[in-house]
């Protein structure tokens, strides 16, 4: 929601006007010098919306301020009036409605498009977020990070690193939003205080590694590469069993981590729906977006979600450190999950951040049965795997 600053407005004043922290207030305009603020200035109110109401013979200014909950500066800070007298019936006036609902959607699974646009709509909602693209998959589709927060502690989390488990960007979609929704209401998430975990925590999100592969399973592959792909799918136009990106290859055994064994043992030596490492390391786009971003970043952790078996994997080859065991018991302790310490299994993302940067990191397996899960879990998941988003960022 947009505001014009009138003569000795304040950041702090529309913080308490409109019972935001101040901190999202500043984060959402840091283009803007907030100790000299100019009359006239545009200031973004985050974790609201203006909403038309066509005023009645009746109204009064106090009377709707009264009925919906308002304060009257509030609603005169917004419309720019002067006088809360101004009101002529059949005029229409902006109301300030605090977001308290979801904008992610929970009910149908959605690809690279519809992820886009929740994560439009996530930035002009919450403007103290940031949104950037870290690569491109081989079809060109932009693979988005969100990130929020301002402290020094950085936490990374990913998901849809393999393609029909794209239940697991609805999960981390929803996580966030719940999370936003927290900050800007101020209202505490299984007793925890939000807003000191933003300035506390840094936290990165690349909700759907595999774009293209996303879309295969749900909506079919593109015309230009259709007799590739169901070459690949052993001339199934069903794909819903589909892990690997749109050329064959598995993201999750994409990496430099004792890659030779997993190259050596796989069963596919081709492209494949699932499990073929590649020709190479790194090989594919989206595992080489994914390293190179790692690199430029100094995280302190990674949590990489994937589907299925409600455990999580925590170890690699011993170079783990100790602080692994002591979120890894957290994390068992608040969502109910197995923690597995050993897995025989190389070359995936979890492995290889473990091994060159010796922090810990973490595969989440969200849920039970076959994959893809069905949408019917999701809520079960979600109220699972919220203990171990907040515990990553408070611990």
């Amino acid at each position: 929601m947009e505001v014009r600053v009138r003569e000795g407005d304040s950041c702090a004043y529309y913080g308490r006007l409109f019972q935001v922290p101040l901190e999202l207030i500043v984060d959402s305009n840091e283009n803007i010098n907030q100790s000299d603020l100019k009359t006239g200035t545009k200031i973004l109110i985050p974790g609201y919306v203006s909403v038309p109401y066509t005023i009645n013979a009746e109204d009064t200014l106090w009377k709707i301020g009264k009925e919906k909950n308002l304060s009257l500066d509030a609603i005169m800070v917004l419309n720019q009036m002067q006088n809360p007298n101004q009101l002529a019936p059949g005029d229409t006036l902006y109301l300030p409605e605090r977001i308290t609902q979801y904008h992610v959607s929970s009910k149908l699974p959605y690809g690279s498009g519809i992820l886009t646009k929740q994560i439009k709509t996530l930035k002009r909602l919450y403007p103290f977020i940031n949104v950037d693209t870290i690569g491109t998959s081989v079809l060109g589709s932009q693979i988005q990070e969100i990130r929020i927060g301002k402290g020094s502690k950085k936490v990374h989390m990913n998901a849809s690193f393999h393609a029909n488990e794209w239940i697991t960007t609805m999960v981390v979609m929803s996580l966030v939003n719940q999370y936003l929704i927290s900050l800007t209401n101020r209202s505490p998430l299984r007793g925890i205080n939000t807003i000191n975990l933003y300035n506390e925590t840094e936290l990165s999100i690349v909700p759907m590694v595999n774009p293209d592969g996303v879309d295969l399973v749900l909506k079919g592959p593109p015309t230009n590469l259709r007799q590739e792909v169901m070459e690949i799918n052993d001339g199934s136009d069903e794909f819903v069993h589909w892990k690997a990106n749109i050329r064959g290859v598995d993201l999750n055994n994409q990496f430099p981590a004792n890659w030779e064994i997993e190259q050596e043992r796989k069963i596919p030596k081709s492209p494949a729906p699932r499990d073929y490492p590649g020709r190479s390391s790194l090989s594919e786009p989206e595992a080489k977006a994914m390293a190179d971003f790692i690199k430029n970043n100094q995280f302190d952790r990674v949590l990489a979600f994937h589907t299925q078996g409600e455990e999580f994997y925590w170890g690699y080859e011993g170079f783990e450190p100790p602080e692994s065991e002591i979120l890894a018991t957290e994390f068992e302790r608040v969502s109910g999950y197995k923690a597995v310490r050993n897995v025989d299994s190389h070359a995936g993302f979890k492995d290889w951040y473990i091994q060159e940067y010796k922090r810990p990191g973490f595969t989440i397996e969200l849920g039970r049965g076959i994959n893809p899960l069905p949408l019917s879990q999701f809520h079960d998941i979600l109220k699972k795997v919220e203990g171990i988003f907040l515990a990553s960022l408070y611990l």
